[in-house]
């Protein structure tokens, strides 16, 4: 990927669906060579999809928030294959630091929310865990 892969990229975050004569506009490029560009970064498994982004208010579940998980040891595998069979569990991420793993949650009310945390804590390999709601979001 070179910077006309990353630009493209970045437009295409803050708008899958512009079209590519306003994408090559933008990029200073000719159409075709956005659509070779876009051929070629699907065909790499590089883009490997296009979706919706819903403004926060009208999803499903309203409370949303980042938990930050401490492994036991090497337990890291355990964990992740636990979080992973959550269904409120929508994103994992590893990490460096004092955290070993971050996961955002989701809920649709706070008395299932507390289920959740408290079925997160109770799962072999976790040593602890730190949560914080996200209450709105800027970008």
């Amino acid at each position: 990927m070179d910077s006309v892969d990353r630009q493209l990229i970045s437009l295409l975050r803050d708008d899958a669906r512009t079209p590519v004569a306003t994408l090559a506009k933008q990029l200073g490029v000719a159409r075709g060579t956005v659509q070779n560009r876009l051929a070629k970064l699907e065909a790499e498994g590089i883009i490997v999809g296009y979706t919706v982004r819903l403004r926060p208010q009208v999803e499903q579940h309203h409370i949303r928030a980042f938990m930050t998980v401490a492994v036991e040891g090497n337990r890291t595998e355990v964990v992740l294959r636990g979080l992973r069979g959550n269904p409120n569990v929508v994103a994992l991420h590893t990490t460096n630091g004092r955290w070993d793993l971050v996961a955002e949650l989701r809920t649709d009310n706070l008395e299932e929310f507390d289920r959740v945390l408290r079925q997160i804590g109770l799962m072999e390999g976790i040593a602890s865990t730190e949560t914080s709601l996200l209450l709105s979001t800027q970008k």
